[in-house]
């Protein structure tokens, strides 16, 4: 069709995607969709696009920057009749974003963690990756000792463990670590009432991990002085070791515990 035959302010679909920048796939789809469909017609009864539709594309062009689903312009946005409804669904979506800001902001951290930790590693192993990946998800900051764990460890970790329970695990770990820095700064005894206490519970988490099979204690053992070259961790197990040891050891001693001679349950 020449441009003459189109009548003034009317556009054929190639010129109206052109002027807004879109493809034709795009108009012809919002056709299909119901959202935006040519409103005027050619002598010949080919469908032109009025100002009024251009005008139509640019608030939906412009809502979708914004984040909104062409179902969420269609059936939520475009039928609202007054300022506050629409305010509140800008709200809405603006918590949306939010949350999405804060979904990538999390991404970009557990990336960069990730590719720290690779380029330790000695090899490519996309196994240790992705639970290195779910460990930074559970917030577990211990989530670098995954690349020292060998893959007979970490197969056994994986069985035993799933998302839940290995964050109730980790929880449960973090918080006796700290628990136990908090009473050896306090002076307490570890022989004492509240000392022994927090053996029992220390010693229910280990056999939690280990499902009572004390043959992994050795290689628990193994793993925490292969790891002294982190620093951080050092200083932080060398504090809540100061208790721990001394009150496991007395833990044993009243409860005629030998830890390396429990069986399997």
């Amino acid at each position: 069709m020449h441009d003459k035959m189109i009548p003034q302010n009317h556009m054929t679909i190639g010129q109206a995607a052109k002027k807004m920048g879109v493809t034709v796939r795009t108009l012809q789809y919002y056709d299909r969709e119901g959202l935006l469909c040519p409103s005027a017609r050619s002598e010949g009864g080919r469908r032109l696009y009025t100002g009024k539709d251009i005008v139509k594309l640019h608030q939906i062009l412009s809502l979708k920057h914004l984040g909104f689903s062409l179902d969420d312009i269609k059936n939520r946005l475009i039928p609202l009749d007054t300022p506050g409804e629409v305010a509140q669904v800008l709200e809405e979506q603006a918590s949306n974003i939010r949350g999405e800001i804060q979904r990538l902001t999390e991404a970009l951290e557990e990336l960069e963690a990730l590719r720290a930790e690779v380029l330790q590693m000695q090899a490519v192993d996309f196994k240790k990756y992705a639970d290195i990946i779910v460990n930074l998800r559970m917030k577990n900051e211990f989530y670098w000792l995954i690349k020292h764990f060998d893959e007979g460890m970490l197969d056994y970790i994986r069985n035993r463990f799933d998302w839940q329970s290995g964050t109730a695990f980790m929880e449960n770990f973090l918080g006796l670590q700290s628990e136990a820095i908090r009473l050896q700064q306090s002076g307490l005894s570890p022989a004492g009432e509240a000392g022994q206490a927090f053996a029992k519970a220390y010693w229910d988490m280990i056999r939690t991990f280990t499902g009572g099979d004390m043959s992994l204690l050795p290689e628990l053992m193994e793993l925490g002085q292969s790891m002294d070259h982190n620093q951080e961790w050092k200083e932080k197990q060398a504090l809540a070791n100061a208790f721990i040891e001394p009150a496991l050891e007395q833990y044993f001693s009243s409860q005629g515990l030998n830890p390396f001679q429990e069986e399997k349950e």
